[in-house]
């Protein structure tokens, strides 16, 4: 059963919104929350058609929320096109949300190498397999294309692909949202000034 809700005050919530996202995220985790690095996001195309996915946060520091995937993707294509996105978590086990919206950037090849090299070996040669996003006859033929890769590089490492790393999306609006029973939910918004973020409390 999710835990009881505590209300949510300004005075609880540090000036930090990524210091604040931590400490959620932590209770999420110390609580049980399935996946609590589960994040939607959501993009659209550059005549605004969105779309939305889940995918895994991998990182995230005082400039942003990090996550990894082929170049090659719609999502891909869709935020170098448009490089603004909204992300958003869900932790029911805490009756908790998180979202954001912001500008995207490409994260450095030191950081996605890092990552990168710091996943399991199928799961590189999985992303050399995958042209994601795109049509394929059969679950067959993609196995095949990763035996042939393991055939490939059976030798030695897996390289990153030129097509597959990371992306930033960089908030300039971060919302911690919290449930409570009489429908009167906490919604604190923080949003991003030249040298400092605004916090302010939404109604429900």
């Amino acid at each position: 059963m999710p835990i009881e809700a505590r209300p949510l005050h300004e005075s609880d919530v540090d000036r930090d919104p990524f210091v604040q996202f931590s400490r959620w995220y932590d209770d999420a985790v110390e609580h049980g929350q399935l996946q609590p690095d589960a994040m939607i996001v959501a993009s659209t195309t550059p005549v605004g058609r969105p779309s939305v996915r889940m995918v895994l946060l991998r990182g995230v520091d005082d400039r942003g929320f990090c996550f990894y995937t082929n170049f090659t993707s719609r999502k891909a294509r869709e935020l170098d096109a448009n490089p603004h996105a909204a992300i958003a978590f869900h932790w029911p086990e805490v009756l908790r949300q998180v979202r954001a919206t912001g500008t995207v950037e490409r994260v450095s090849d030191a950081e996605s190498d890092a990552y990168w090299f710091a996943r399991p070996r199928a799961s590189r040669l999985s992303a050399w397999g995958s042209v994601q996003s795109e049509v394929i006859a059969s679950r067959r033929a993609l196995e095949a294309r990763v035996a042939e890769l393991e055939a490939r590089f059976s030798d030695g490492d897996v390289p990153r692909p030129p097509t597959w790393g990371g992306y930033r999306v960089l908030p300039d609006e971060i919302e911690f949202w919290q449930h409570r029973d009489d429908r009167l939910h906490d919604r604190l918004r923080y949003t991003r000034l030249a040298d400092a973020w605004r916090i302010e409390r939404l109604q429900p």
